[in-house]
């Protein structure tokens, strides 16, 4: 059964579980709601949630599983002699999948019947040809093994498909009939739901979390391996990045993170300014009539995706860049004039413009956090508005605005389709800002790109750059946090 169709009737089911509940209570209380202890609704829910959830739970942990059981059970029964000089096992495994898959396809098309898929045999055969009659597109001839393997990879899948609907629709009716039964005017099914709804809201905060640790972990893992074929030492000391896949690279992480900080400085260089003066400008001197137009106006900069930014940056930013610095044998800078398009420049002044609203917006906040007796304080005084603001106000709400500040810069320290498509592609160390140059995002897609077999450096590289990245930023992160916390009491 198709896992839409398993869904659809678990909540077709539930739906009829909620009514049939209700009914049944207010059958026991024989119609009248004030008899029971929960108000109806309760008593419906009680039993669509008890054949509901442990059955997509099972059923999600399953589909999680599964392939991971199946791809350990299959790749066991590939010799070493079936895997090429120049491939993988993952790179076979992908192979069998995609037979298995077409093997499927072509059985569910009416071009090929159950039993014959499962008898095929390579040397007989032209597997190729014959998924491709059914459009699945086989990159290599079909090799005795992975064919044998594909059948086996089809066989043990179906058959777990098979369990788990078994399983899955087992328990949703044992919850149905179960909740069903012990529907009755004094049931307690309020408690019941009200705990079933603190489980799931305590769920989803920890799935939050497991996340986290999980996308850490798995960074991690794929990280160590990283290690155990490239030293550690020529990735955090060297000073080259030259990736060629030929098992001798220079992979150093320290271009790539020069070029990383040198676009969030110049992005930093842009936002900062302007998003604190208009930060000043909405909370202390625009009028609500002004503020209530001006402030969701600029917000709307951070809802605009990256990659129009990144596009933006290609097609206006970057040749305008060009006709200003590219006229003449030397430039302003006392450098070459710019080349082309992509720089650091370009880079860092279009990831400013996006970062105007994360500064504005916070730092807007933060200030209109500063006690309003502060500033009628110096009033009195005798200070004007303008020094209110510099000696008053401004001190006061410090430590929010370089905690925006530190949070603006782990988001431009992340950004990915900017850089791609603004900053270049080359690794080096300059102080050039009119040159192009690369980041550690921009190569961990790089990396990643293309048909990728996770074992050698060059392709383990992106989750060392990555896990590098998680921690610079958390870093900044915890020190936002950190600045925050530890003055904010000092101004309530």
């Amino acid at each position: 059964m198709p896992l839409l169709w398993l869904v659809l009737i678990l909540i077709a089911a539930s739906i009829v579980g909620f009514f049939l509940g209700r009914q049944r209570a207010l059958h026991t209380a024989d119609g009248n709601p004030r008899d029971l202890h929960s108000l109806p609704s309760y008593y419906g829910h009680n039993v669509a949630f008890t054949g509901l959830l442990p059955a997509l739970i099972i059923l999600v942990i399953w589909v999680l599983v599964q392939p991971i059981i199946i791809d350990n059970r299959v790749s066991n029964l590939i010799p070493s002699t079936a895997i090429p000089e120049n491939s993988t096992l993952g790179l076979v495994m992908s192979d069998v999948r995609r037979v298995a898959d077409g093997l499927d396809h072509a059985v569910s098309e009416g071009s090929l019947s159950s039993e014959r898929a499962s008898a095929l045999q390579a040397d007989k055969t032209d597997v190729r040809a014959l998924l491709g009659e059914s459009g699945i597109a086989v990159g290599n001839d079909v090799r005795p093994e992975i064919l044998s393997a594909a059948q086996k990879y089809r066989k043990i899948n179906h058959v777990g498909s098979s369990v788990m609907t078994a399983l899955v629709l087992l328990i949703a009716g044992g919850g149905f009939i179960y909740a069903y039964s012990v529907t009755h005017k004094d049931f307690r099914a309020r408690n019941i739901v009200e705990r079933g709804v603190l489980g799931l809201l305590i769920l989803a905060a920890s799935l939050a979390i497991l996340t986290t640790v999980g996308i850490v972990l798995s960074m991690f893992f794929e990280t160590l391996n990283f290690f155990s074929l490239h030293s550690w030492k020529d990735f955090y000391l060297g000073t080259t990045w030259a990736p060629n896949f030929r098992g001798d690279s220079d992979l150093s992480i320290l271009p790539l993170l020069w070029g990383t900080l040198y676009i969030s400085v110049i992005a930093l260089l842009v936002a900062v300014p302007i998003g604190l003066f208009a930060a000043v400008y909405l909370s202390e001197y625009a009028n609500n009539t002004v503020r209530s137009f001006a402030k969701p106006l600029l917000e709307i900069l951070a809802g605009i995706p990256t990659i129009v930014y990144g596009l933006f940056a290609l097609l206006t930013v970057g040749p305008a860049l060009v006709t200003f610095f590219g006229q003449g044998n030397n430039g302003i800078l006392g450098v070459e004039w710019m080349a082309g398009a992509t720089s650091v420049l370009t880079a860092g002044v279009v990831m400013g413009i996006m970062l105007i609203p994360f500064v504005s917006s916070l730092s807007d906040d933060i200030i209109n956090a500063v006690p309003q007796t502060m500033r009628d304080g110096s009033l009195g005084l005798g200070a004007t508005k303008s020094e209110t603001i510099r000696q008053v106000v401004i001190p006061a709400a410090l430590p929010g605005i370089v905690g925006a500040v530190l949070l603006a810069a782990s988001r431009a320290i992340g950004e990915t389709m900017i850089v791609v498509m603004g900053a270049g592609a080359i690794a080096k160390f300059s102080l050039n800002p009119l040159e192009s140059m690369t980041t550690i995002t921009t190569r961990i897609v790089s990396q990643l790109t293309g048909d990728t077999d996770f074992a050698s450096p060059e392709t383990l590289v992106a989750f060392a750059l990555g896990l590098t990245l998680f921690v610079l930023t958390l870093g900044l992160n915890v020190l936002a946090l950190y600045i925050v916390r530890k003055y904010r009491e000092q101004y309530d």
